[in-house]
């Protein structure tokens, strides 16, 4: 099965309908997007051009059966398409974070949490504390909280 985004005019997905592999063949038998593109435009009365294919398999710029991603991330509902990257991006969880291209993903302007130590979890507080990262948009910074505060 072949999965295509159905992109709005800002090229935001609407959503995502899969397609019959048998549907995309060319003369020579060989699966094209532009011939899927052409069957979901006849059949669903959208333009060829405003149907993207996706991966089911690919998140994060990976192939979950190492295989070669496709297009950043599978589309989903409210993902944006980024002509120019050719990645479908999910929502921006903060508005100070910015794209990481190879990870297809966003990243927070001072790099990722799990690259900070944990000072708080010794043998002490263990037991009584959890302790993570979360990030704080009004100072851009990391925060070690307790989940159990």
């Amino acid at each position: 099965m072949a999965h295509f985004a159905k992109l709005s005019e800002s090229n935001e997905v609407l959503t995502v309908l899969t397609l019959n592999n048998s549907d995309m063949l060319n003369a020579d038998d060989v699966e094209t997007e532009s011939i899927g593109q052409q069957y979901l435009e006849t059949h669903n009365n959208w333009p060829a051009e405003m149907w993207i294919q996706t991966s089911y398999n690919t998140l994060g710029g990976q192939h979950s059966n190492g295989g070669t991603a496709f297009r950043g991330n599978y589309a989903s509902i409210g993902y944006t398409w980024d002509v120019d990257n050719q990645i479908f991006w999910p929502k921006k969880p903060y508005s100070s974070w910015v794209k990481h291209i190879s990870s297809a993903s966003w990243k927070s302007p001072i790099g990722d949490a799990s690259a900070l130590t944990d000072e708080q979890t010794d043998e002490n507080t263990a037991e009584t504390h959890r302790w993570r990262y979360v990030w704080n948009e009004t100072n851009t910074t990391w925060d070690l909280t307790n989940e159990l505060a």
